[in-house]
């Protein structure tokens, strides 16, 4: 394990504090703090590389290029991808997801045609499949849960037909932090001859996503949830889809050559990275990844096991607590609400304690349905934080519930 202390001294914002109260900071799954080696290594960037990438001839140009392109290798090594050919960068999470939803339907689906996806869904694996349901009558298969939290396996099964083209499923639900068993789900789903996607953005800030090892087809995930810079993400996905799936977007840097009669495309990964890329945030994402490395990923697991295993525990204790996800593999997040205390209030209050925790649906309204309520209280935990803290959330959520 890590010395928390020495890493909290990386986080300077952790020792600030809100309306007098030292900073607790719970709303991870949201945005992580960001560690000041990324801070140092992008406004060096700035000071000293700063030079737009791969079309420069210029000293400076070949700098951020070489930069650029490190951090590919970091990301495809950080995931064990085959080849920095399958790694793209993207504004995020959402981008990533958007882009497979459309350059693959555009290639693969027609009307008719169903995506399976789970309840646990967050909206940016649920509407863009709902745009093209509307734009080219494609169908939603939805995979249901059991009152635990968990995916129900023999459901998931069941749901494949001949017109099944594609499955894509969050590998860590946001509001439940369940874990879903995505390495069966995607056997199952090749046993189909069907592609899976996989949304990590809940999963690579906390622990090994190996895409080898899982056989995932796709996977996205971002890089402000992993303490790196906003506006910067990854897709990733097995060369062969990425070389029959249609550029998401044109301009410069994806094209290959450019008449009035016609234009060709330029190789993998650039096809998909029309534009000028964040190359300043991809030196971000990377010195990110390398901190996270440097603590180790297993140890960062362990800690955040710990914290979650020690909250389920202590939040219990809480008269009228409900706690919603509580699946046997969980992470690094826990949803609530207690009593009738509506979770606006609850979040509102504790904040004034100096504790910031996410209240509302989570941009997963279709699970809050099922679920039967309209939001929760979610306190998400991150490498950074420590029993202390939580103990401290407890005491909140005491003190506030004796308001009402």
């Amino acid at each position: 394990m890590y010395d928390i202390n020495k890493v909290r001294q990386d986080f300077p914002i952790l020792s600030r504090e809100v309306y007098g109260k030292p900073l607790i900071y719970l709303d991870n799954a949201a945005t992580t703090q960001k560690p000041l080696c990324v801070l140092d290594a992008m406004r060096e960037e700035y000071l000293n590389v700063n030079a737009n990438v791969h079309r420069g001839v210029h000293y400076l140009s070949q700098q951020a290029t070489d930069l650029h392109e490190a951090a590919r290798e970091t990301v495809r090594a950080f995931i064990n991808a085959k080849s920095t050919s399958e790694v793209i960068f993207t504004r995020g999470t959402t981008e990533a997801l958007n882009l497979v939803v459309s350059s693959f339907c555009d290639e693969f689906m027609k009307e008719g045609d169903e995506v399976i996806v789970s309840t646990m869904e967050h909206h940016s694996n649920i509407v863009p499949w709902q745009l093209q349901a509307a734009k080219k009558g494609i169908c939603l298969k939805v995979i249901p849960i059991n009152e635990k939290g968990e995916i129900l396996m023999d459901e998931y099964e069941k749901l494949f037909t001949e017109k099944t083209k594609i499955v894509s499923v969050a590998h860590v639900s946001n509001v439940l932090g369940t874990i879903n068993p995505v390495k069966e789900m995607i056997r199952i789903a090749h046993e189909h001859g069907v592609p899976f996607m996989l949304d990590g953005a809940q999963s690579t800030p906390h622990f090994s996503v190996d895409v080898q090892d899982l056989d995932c087809d796709f996977l996205a995930f971002s890089g402000h949830k992993m303490y790196g810079p906003t506006g910067v993400g990854v897709l990733y996905g097995k060369e062969d889809w990425l070389d029959r799936m249609p550029p998401y977007q044109g301009g410069g840097e994806m094209i290959d050559s450019v008449s009035f009669e016609k234009t060709t495309f330029e190789k993998l990964p650039f096809k998909f990275e029309a534009g000028t890329p964040d190359y300043v945030a991809t030196h971000g994402l990377a010195t990110a990844i390398k901190y996270m490395q440097d603590l180790g990923m297993d140890n960062i697991h362990a800690h955040e096991k710990m914290l979650t295993d020690y909250a389920m525990k202590r939040m219990k204790e809480i008269e009228d607590m409900r706690i919603f996800g509580e699946a046997e593999e969980k992470d690094a997040v826990v949803s609530f609400l207690v009593g009738n205390i509506h979770h606006l209030d609850m979040g509102t209050l504790l904040d004034r304690l100096g504790i910031a925790v996410r209240t509302g649906h989570h941009c997963a309204q279709p699970l809050m349905i099922r679920l039967g309520i309209q939001g929760t209280v979610r306190a998400s935990f991150a490498l950074y934080n420590t029993t202390e803290e939580i103990d401290t959330l407890v005491e909140g959520i005491k003190r506030v519930s004796k308001m009402f």
